[in-house]
């Protein structure tokens, strides 16, 4: 195996996490499993027309995912990535696709949820900001109400609605020497187009169980675990400060 990702001192490394970096602390990747949810499709329950439709069964289905994160803890991937943000500071931007909290809880302060938060809720008709929410919905009673009298939905990114924080996302892929992709699939847009997007400018690998599905834009691609790899990657790096 190669002996390390070096960084050097002007470098600027973009970081992109999947649900395969989740998986390897025990959530479970939803659309990896066939899409499939209690005989519902994915997109059924992860919606705004299934919100419309059944806000109960929506809400069902991520008070089951709340309850499945709540006790996860992060895994070595997790805490090597948040090592490196100590020792990078700002020069290190990380985007997650990830809807759970496994960074923060390694100790990352400045991680981009791009498809939302579970443990966070929303209105779905006021501009009131997102706050936290570690409170399952079971039926259509349960749902509060916002005081402008829409309901309060989950903070994700749905099927069709337009992933967060993409201005700053891009801006960062812009300033990038490095690009990272950790556990991701290379399915999912805009998030499979990223590493297109610096390919050309700067370096790319990859690390994960298997190849993704964008697997021709990598320069180096180093496969197994994350929590295995990156530990490893990093500590036998050359990191300039």
């Amino acid at each position: 195996m190669a002996s390390g990702i070096p960084i050097g001192a002007e470098d600027r490394v973009f970081v992109l996490t999947g649900a395969g970096v989740s998986a390897e602390s025990g959530i479970p990747t939803f659309r990896g499993a066939g899409g499939v949810w209690q005989g519902y499709r994915f997109e059924d329950v992860a919606s705004p027309h299934a919100w419309r439709r059944d806000p109960a069964l929506v809400w069902r289905f991520y008070s089951m995912r709340r309850r499945a994160a709540a006790d996860k803890r992060p895994n070595p991937a997790h805490l090597a990535l948040a090592d490196l943000e100590k020792r990078l500071g700002e020069r290190l931007f990380l985007c997650t696709q990830n809807v759970d909290e496994l960074h923060e809880l390694a100790g990352s302060l400045r991680a981009v949820h791009m498809h939302g938060q579970l443990f966070m809720s929303r209105c779905d008709s006021c501009e009131r900001p997102p706050f936290e929410d570690r409170r399952s919905y079971d039926s259509l009673d349960e749902i509060p109400q916002c005081e402008c009298g829409g309901r309060i939905r989950p903070h994700i990114c749905w099927f069709g609605e337009m992933p967060f924080e993409l201005e700053p996302i891009f801006a960062a892929l812009e300033k990038a020497t490095l690009f990272l992709a950790v556990g991701t699939s290379g399915v999912v847009e805009p998030a499979a187009s990223f590493v297109a997007h610096a390919t050309g400018r700067v370096r790319t690998c990859y690390v994960g169980p298997e190849k993704p599905a964008n697997a021709a834009m990598f320069d180096e691609i180093f496969l197994g675990k994350a929590g295995e790899l990156l530990p490893r990657l990093f500590s036998t790096a050359s990191i300039a400060r």
